[in-house]
């Protein structure tokens, strides 16, 4: 069978979880369980149903499509395309993912071809993608592959470094991928408190669940906006982005539609009434065991004052009233030394990398391994 006899079937969402349509939905949601079973050994990494259900739904910021591959009824392979719609117009992301028993039939090939030519259609020039590597190769060894940034490595040998790497794209960042063990983190909280508050004592911390107080709302948005300039994004192309109340209460709507719970920790700046900073913790319901570190910011004005390192150990003590949870993922451009340091300081330990590649011109690329 070559590449081009492939059938690559479109994902329609159904309404919900439990609609009379919703078997293919539930199908696609068991491929993506057994991918990453297949790459990480667990499911944290892996997206609950119902969240997928709405992370995946147009709306007014991003528009996505889904697709799947066969073999003998089976479904095997898919492939994602996510544009936004307010920044970043002439860019694309997506991902392309076979199981193992699959790989080497040109599957991969025929459903990168196909994204790429989606994006083509809708002047998407700059195309981005990422590959998952866990914690298990020599990060210092020869064999491995280095970004333009200089800092990180991923396994040459790695069938999705190959083929990212034959179809044209270029490795542009390494992210570390951690992991905190819950128990052993309590240990030094207390100790990592006191040595933050000793230079933050102009401020105040403020903590919500899901929904930001109107009050805040704003200054929140503008943190949020600092998000997508002030972390490091390596040689990927990304616009600022702009955060109004609305985003910030899309945001927030989504995630509660999902299910999951937003645990909001927030540095005020008492002489001025700003937030300076604030950290998220993300909890999904159907993984009881896991929270994830989502945003940590530190506006510029306020830097040197311990607030990243403040805001996430009162975060972190929230996680007592979810005596369930065991670890907190959480990622990070592995050259962003300062919020590494601080999570190192609390415990935090590489479980993997990510690799961000990017290619721009928009013509598709050739890919010698799928």
């Amino acid at each position: 069978m070559t590449a081009a006899t492939y059938r690559i079937e479109p994902l329609t969402l159904p309404e919900a979880t439990d609609a009379p349509d919703a078997a293919v939905f539930l199908e696609f949601g068991e491929l993506c369980d057994a991918l990453t079973l297949e790459t990480w050994g667990s499911l944290d990494r892996a997206t609950p149903a119902a969240a997928r259900l709405r992370f995946w739904r147009d709306n007014a910021y991003t528009r996505m499509k889904l697709f799947f591959v066969r073999i003998d009824g089976v479904m095997v392979a898919r492939s994602w395309i996510r544009f936004e719609q307010k920044e970043n117009l002439s860019r694309g992301l997506l991902h392309v993912a076979v199981l193992d028993a699959y790989a080497g039939r040109g599957i991969g090939r025929a459903l990168l071809e196909h994204a790429e030519a989606l994006a083509a259609a809708e002047d998407r020039t700059v195309l981005a993608t990422f590959t998952e590597h866990p914690a298990d190769f020599d990060a210092a060894g020869p064999d491995v592959i280095t970004p333009l940034t200089g800092t990180g490595a991923l396994p040459a040998a790695a069938r999705g470094v190959r083929f990212a790497a034959a179809a044209g794209y270029q490795l542009e960042q390494v992210e570390r991928y951690s992991s905190l063990d819950v128990a052993a983190a309590a240990t030094e909280l207390d100790r990592l408190e006191r040595e933050a508050r000793s230079r933050a004592s102009g401020y105040e911390l403020l903590s919500w669940t899901d929904h930001c107080p109107d009050e805040y709302v704003v200054q929140l948005a503008a943190l949020m906006s600092r998000m997508s300039t002030d972390a490091p994004t390596g040689g990927i192309r990304y616009d600022e982005e702009t955060w109004d109340a609305a985003r910030v209460r899309h945001v927030e709507d989504i995630w509660q539609r999902a299910g999951n719970v937003s645990l909001v920790t927030a540095a005020r700046h008492r002489a001025s009434g700003q937030l300076a900073a604030y950290t998220v913790l993300e909890l999904a319901p159907s993984k009881p065991w896991l929270a994830e570190q989502d945003d940590t910011l530190v506006a510029a004005a306020h830097r040197g004052r311990r607030l990243g390192m403040l805001v996430k150990v009162a975060n972190l003590r929230r996680l007592a009233d979810y005596p369930a949870v065991k670890r907190v993922t959480t990622f990070n451009a592995a050259e962003n030394d300062h919020m590494l340091a601080i999570n190192v300081a609390l415990g935090f330990r590489a479980a993997g990398w990510d690799g961000e590649w990017q290619k721009s011109g928009g013509a598709p690329g050739t890919a010698a391994f799928g």
